[in-house]
């Protein structure tokens, strides 16, 4: 729902709202798009709502590329830069500060909503929601609430990543990276705040070894099958995972911490 993000960039760009009014407003647009997807959530679930889930995307983007007199369609819309007081945020070392401070504090937001009532229910009806029911969970609210969360931090990120470039294109969100958003949670562990940090770590590091021995690979082996090493290594290990440690690095890190604490018993 990152895409939601990108819409209203796009708007608050034509209006010339500032930044910090841009970037909430950039979450509440895609939390208010994840609900309206997230109705079909109270009629069907696992494949067939990944299914629903994946047709939202392709909606969003032809309406994106319908109302080309408003988004600029293809050819997409500038966005004026970040700025904080007069001071203008550009250049990536203070991009960098900027997105690491809105990690931080969205991170320490998603852990402390697990811990409330609206997390436990969450993970109630996760692990079974016909037992949550019967627990008096209403589940129409509860997993509305997930997909308005979990689109207003995707939607944030969206802005950010606009900002970022200062243009805004449907190109700068393609369909693959929902895919490889979907391996980083195999990977570092889904229903873990922490596990999504191990995620993307991991598949990031992955790539950059990729881009070191791919050149020295190359003189080895076919080059193109160097090229798209990194796109090797990575279903690789979302494949191993799947087979030896289905619950991800975060599971794994539990285990280290609880074995060291037990030892030498």
């Amino acid at each position: 729902m990152a895409v939601g993000g990108y819409t209203l960039a796009i708007l608050i760009s034509k209006l010339g709202w500032s930044f910090w009014a841009a970037l909430p407003a950039a979450g509440l647009a895609a939390g208010l798009v994840g609900i309206l997807f997230g109705l079909p959530s109270l009629k069907i679930k696992g494949f067939y709502l990944i299914m629903a889930t994946v047709a939202a995307y392709f909606i969003i983007i032809w309406f994106i590329l319908q109302f080309r007199n408003i988004t600029g369609g293809v050819n997409g819309i500038s966005v004026p830069p970040a700025s904080f007081g007069t001071v203008i945020l550009k250049g990536k070392v203070t991009f960098f500060y900027l997105v690491m401070i809105m990690a931080i504090i969205f991170t320490y937001l998603a852990k402390n909503i697990m811990r409330s009532r609206t997390g436990r229910a969450f993970i109630a009806i996760r692990d079974n929601d016909l037992a949550a029911e019967v627990m008096g969970v209403n589940l129409w609210v509860y997993k509305l609430q997930a997909f308005f969360i979990g689109c207003v931090f995707a939607g944030i990120a969206g802005g950010l990543s606009v900002q970022y470039l200062s243009f805004c294109n449907v190109e700068q969100f393609p369909f693959i990276n929902s895919v490889w958003y979907l391996g980083m949670l195999i990977i570092g562990g889904m229903g873990s705040t922490s596990g999504v940090i191990f995620g993307v770590v991991a598949l990031k590091l992955l790539d950059q070894f990729a881009i070191v021995i791919g050149p020295l690979l190359a003189n080895i082996i076919n080059p193109q099958a160097a090229v798209g090493l990194s796109l090797i290594l990575s279903g690789m290990a979302i494949i191993l995972f799947l087979i030896f440690e289905p619950r991800g690095i975060a599971h794994l890190w539990e285990r280290i911490k609880h074995d060291y604490r037990a030892w030498p018993f």
